[in-house]
């Protein structure tokens, strides 16, 4: 029974264009923008919609407490007199992008027969670092079953972004597959999040297979460009490891590896001359779900941004007419999140398990979305403008939002089982 269920963050009601992430383009480009919190989630729930309707298993992961008073209070700061820039870190909506949650290893992969997840520590970042403890009471609840094992983060200094750089290639989802873990070294103008040494200390704790389990350095120019995730240059699913032709160090290394560990490997490169590292990064082709739908078809869920993108929407066209691997594209609005730098990659945690072993309360369907819409129509700021957020009437609203959805989600209480 174990199939793949894509957990999706619900975009929090404080969600707002602060541009607190160096590296991230559209972040920083779209800093002091108005948001629109409503519309964000509406359209996170929405994608979550449609992979239902394509036969998909789907999760939730939720929005966190904000302001974050705990951490300030570590700071020796109380949100109503903390520096602008603190207000704005306690305040972040980062929890949102769920692919950073935590690097997962499915039972086929592991000794000990069990789902690990080991959740990252996002230290590079002041706004996301805080997030691990919350996070990790999620998965502690989510994933209480003993099927899994879950495990807190690697200790500072070694920055661990989760998922996000992380990919499991496998004949099938249920089969034993090849974990490769990608890392960078230096970006030029930008940091490194994804430490080496912090890679080897998940694959440690999930006692996976040295046979099966590759470490591979991002290219440089990849993370100078905007790449400051592997997963906005390359994405893996099943057979199929879907990159831009510069995304990795010393690709020709590790296609080696990868072949001679997964012979049945498809490797599908988009060339440089095709689709430029800019154009991929703006249009966030690779920051895109690939999955298998019912019948075995691999599908990709991209952005609008890659349809309206013309050399990207040109390349995807021609591989599908071509009879590609990937047999079939569909597009999804997630423009708020895009506005933010997190794409539909960014957005999900996949987590490979039976559906059984998992806490009801974290898996959704169309009833269920119906619910949480209704509490986002009703509760979630329309717009903040970055320049309100210490507004007092806003904190209270974005408390009081989070509240009426754990109430409707029968989750009151969690935050009481933090670390």
């Amino acid at each position: 029974m174990l199939v793949e269920i894509n957990f999706d963050g619900i975009v929090g009601p404080s969600h707002n264009y602060a541009g607190l992430s160096p590296g991230n383009l559209a972040a920083t480009r779209n800093r002091g923008a108005v948001s629109h919190p409503r519309a964000a989630a509406l359209q996170g729930i929405a994608k979550m919609r449609a992979n239902l309707a394509l036969g998909l298993h789907q999760g939730i992961l939720l929005p966190h407490a904000r302001p974050d008073h705990r951490w300030l209070a570590q700071l020796g700061l109380r949100y109503e007199q903390a520096p602008p820039h603190s207000q704005a870190q306690a305040l972040s909506a980062s929890p949102m992008w769920a692919a950073n949650a935590a690097t997962v290893s499915p039972a086929p992969d592991t000794a000990d027969g069990r789902c690990h997840l080991s959740v990252a520590n996002l230290v590079t970042m002041p706004h996301r670092s805080h997030e691990w403890p919350e996070t990790l009471a999620q998965l502690r609840l989510a994933f209480a079953d003993p099927a899994f094992a879950v495990h807190g983060p690697v200790p500072a200094p070694f920055g661990d972004e989760g998922a996000a750089n992380h990919m499991r290639l496998a004949p099938a989802h249920d089969a034993p597959g090849v974990e490769v873990f990608v890392y960078g070294i230096a970006g030029g103008p930008f940091p490194a999040r994804q430490h080496p040494d912090a890679s080897a200390a998940v694959a440690r704790r999930h006692l996976l297979d040295p046979e099966r389990t590759l470490f591979v350095q991002q290219s440089e120019e990849a993370i100078a460009a905007g790449a400051f995730h592997n997963d906005v240059v390359a994405v893996a699913n099943g057979r199929v490891l879907f990159a831009h032709e510069q995304a990795f160090a010393d690709k020709g290394r590790f296609y080696d590896r990868l072949r001679a560990a997964m012979p049945e490997v498809e490797i599908v490169e988009v060339p440089a001359d095709q689709v430029s590292l800019a154009d991929a990064i703006a249009s966030y082709l690779f920051n895109a779900q690939l999955v298998t739908v019912p019948g075995g078809d691999t599908l990709l869920i991209v952005p609008s941004e890659a349809r309206d993108t013309p050399a990207v929407w040109h390349w995807l066209e021609a591989h599908v007419a071509g009879n590609g691997p990937i047999r079939r594209v569909e597009v999804v609005d997630v423009r708020e999140s895009m506005a933010n730098g997190g794409g539909p990659a960014c957005l999900r945690l996949r987590v490979v398990a039976d559906p059984a072993t998992i806490d009801q309360r974290f898996l959704v369907d169309a009833a269920k979305l119906d619910r949480i819409a209704a509490v986002i129509e009703a509760h979630w700021p329309e717009a903040i403008d970055p320049n309100a957020i210490a507004d007092p009437a806003l904190v209270a609203r974005i408390e009081a939002a989070r509240a009426a959805l754990f109430e409707t989600l029968d989750l009151v209480g969690l935050i009481d089982t933090l670390p």
